[in-house]
């Protein structure tokens, strides 16, 4: 198990985060490739390190401005590196990547098409190296194949009961995808449900988005694909409510913003997480518990149903205060933030076990949950 979410520091400045790392399942045809170019060329800033099972498989627009280092490793314009691995050298390009001369924001593994999900997890979730974190799972489906492919592979039903995150791909294929939906959900454990069309969906449902002027100087995707030049994209419109280039991703989603300057009750805040609804997909931020941990503020991030939480102090110059972002769905905005409102607690002392539900969700403690399926 890695160590706690941030490294050491000196002269009191805030810790280094750790690089969260992603691991992008699906079976063969599914579109994770397809996914991962999308993520990629729609990083919003972000650098994204790659590691793939098989190389030849990546097929990114940008690749002919890359640079080849080395056998295994290309640098492509914007940062990203992807990696053509085994699962035994895994933790070896992990810390590659993780290197702070890369300037990696996050790390994907696109596991091949047959590969075990849960071995993948395990194996983040045992590495050694400081600089890196697990993320979370995402399964993606096939919608038009998946009553064939649940026949064929019927491990199918263990991957969706393992994961964070399951992305319905090419729902506009079937003919009855409110169907699909209904039954990959049905197979879940209480792991968000995003539908989507060519891959495409928001890069914030899986990680924190630099913002783009913080790499001013650097080419990105985002240069080499003018936006503006009207002509769209291959396939029209992004499946989200926008056409081509010109929609935003988050059209279609719902999101809140809660600020609050009174700490929140930890108690209260795990019942509201343990309840929070399918259609909520990510939660991001930060939180202050108040007196149950004077010392630190708890950065949070959720992608479906993983959830982890971040220790770490408070700068002398810091607002104590609670910044959380929800964006999901067809969830009710309204109603989630009365909820978290409903946490928020000005008792002057600790609740003496209140962080137990806390602590289990910060990585490397003695209750960290372990990544078994819960259900199917």
């Amino acid at each position: 198990m890695g160590n706690s979410s941030a490294h050491e520091t000196d002269g009191g400045r805030r810790p280094q985060q750790q690089i969260p790392v992603v691991v992008l399942a699906g079976f063969l045809g599914s579109g994770k490739t397809t996914l991962l170019n999308h993520l990629l060329h729609r990083s919003a800033g972000s650098r994204i390190g790659a590691i793939v099972n098989d190389f030849g498989a990546i097929e990114i627009d940008a690749l002919a401005v890359a640079g080849a280092l080395g056998d295994s490793t290309v640098s492509l314009g914007n940062g990203c590196l992807c990696c053509a691995v085994d699962a035994g050298e895994l933790d070896v390009y992990l810390g590659k990547l993780a290197a702070p001369e890369t300037g990696v924001d996050v790390i994907v593994i696109e596991a091949s098409g047959l590969a075990e999900p849960q071995e993948l997890v395990r194996m983040v979730l045992a590495s050694e190296h400081p600089g890196i974190v697990y993320g979370g799972l995402v399964e993606v489906v096939d919608a038009a194949e998946f009553d064939d492919t649940r026949a064929r592979h019927p491990e199918i039903d263990r991957h969706l009961a393992l994961a964070d995150l399951v992305v319905v791909n090419k729902l506009d294929r079937t003919a009855d995808p409110e169907r699909v939906l209904a039954l990959v959900g049905s197979l879940t454990d209480r792991a968000a449900v995003v539908p989507a069309t060519y891959g495409r969906v928001d890069p914030e449902f899986l990680f924190d988005c630099r913002p783009s002027e913080e790499r001013i100087g650097q080419l990105s995707f985002d240069d080499l694909h003018d936006h503006g030049d009207g002509h769209g994209d291959d396939h029209g419109t992004d499946g989200l409510g926008g056409s081509g280039h010109t929609g935003h991703l988050h059209t279609g989603y719902d999101s809140l913003s809660f600020v609050s300057d009174v700490p929140l009750d930890p108690r209260r805040l795990m019942r509201f997480l343990d309840s929070r609804p399918e259609g909520l997909y990510r939660i991001k931020g930060h939180v202050d518990l108040g007196p149950n941990d004077l010392r630190n503020r708890y950065t949070m991030h959720a992608v479906g149903r993983f959830l982890r939480f971040y220790p770490e102090p408070w700068a002398p110059a810091d607002e104590r205060r609670t910044q959380l972002v929800l964006i999901g769905s067809g969830i009710d905005t309204e109603a989630l933030g009365t909820e978290l409102k409903g946490c928020e607690s000005d008792a002057p002392h600790a609740d003496e076990h209140g962080m137990w539900g806390v602590l289990r969700y910060v990585q490397g403690s003695e209750d960290e949950p372990d990544p078994e399926p819960r259900g199917g």
